[in-house]
């Protein structure tokens, strides 16, 4: 209903019943996301919402590391939300991740030089890029896997973090051959050397399993 163009008393005002509801869950979704640029969050979260599309949002607040003197951008939380909003099919197109990206208020410098690194074209390959951003996160190989297996886990905050081993064998041999001095035989071998450990758990791969094994 249009508001009359005076407005004499409170009860003229008409507020959806929804309301009050949408605006707490924005404010809780704000809290726990913390964005760098509230009004550019605020546009991607009411646009996500009135599409039905995956909020923007953190599962949980996360706290700056104390030894983190710059901002590096991409967090495992953030990344974590691009996953759920991009990973639906096999890729997604470059102009949707960069509004994605711009939502979350992340530098599109980092995001161009992801871009480059993975030779992307117009389709991005969604599991490719994300296996660069864990890199981004992690620095090496086996710290960026470490990331991957906690963002992509469906165990509970705290736990085992396991992943289908099929997953982790694509994001180690893509990160391996990216490297450029990791020769195939190599990837073959370390992947062959957790096979034993992958039976016992019914095709799953874990953070301990591989990160001890890789010591």
């Amino acid at each position: 209903m249009p508001l009359p163009d005076t407005i004499y008393c409170a009860q003229q005002i008409n507020i959806p019943p929804k309301l009050p509801d949408i605006l707490k869950n924005f404010t809780k979704a704000a809290i726990r996301t913390q964005p760098k640029d509230l009004l550019l969050w605020s546009a991607a979260y009411f646009s996500a919402l009135s599409k039905g599309e995956c909020l923007p949002v953190k599962d949980r607040l996360e706290m700056t590391v104390a030894t983190q003197k710059t901002d590096t951008g991409l967090t495992p939380g953030l990344l974590k939300i691009l996953h759920k909003q991009l990973s639906s099919g096999h890729s997604c197109s470059k102009e949707e991740l960069q509004k994605k990206w711009r939502g979350l208020c992340l530098p599109m410098v980092q995001l161009e030089t992801l871009l480059s690194l993975g030779s992307f074209d117009a389709d991005v390959n969604w599991m490719e890029f994300f296996a660069l951003g864990c890199s981004a996160l992690g620095g090496t190989l086996m710290s960026s896997l470490k990331f991957a297996c906690e963002i992509l886990t469906e165990d509970e905050e705290g736990g085992a973090a396991r992943i289908p081993f099929n997953t982790f064998v694509k994001l180690y041999t893509y990160l391996g051959h990216l490297d450029g001095d990791m020769p195939q035989h190599h990837i073959d071998n370390f992947l062959s050397s957790l096979q034993p450990q992958v039976n016992k758990q019914n095709g799953m791969i874990q953070v301990s399993n591989f990160y001890i094994s890789r010591k």
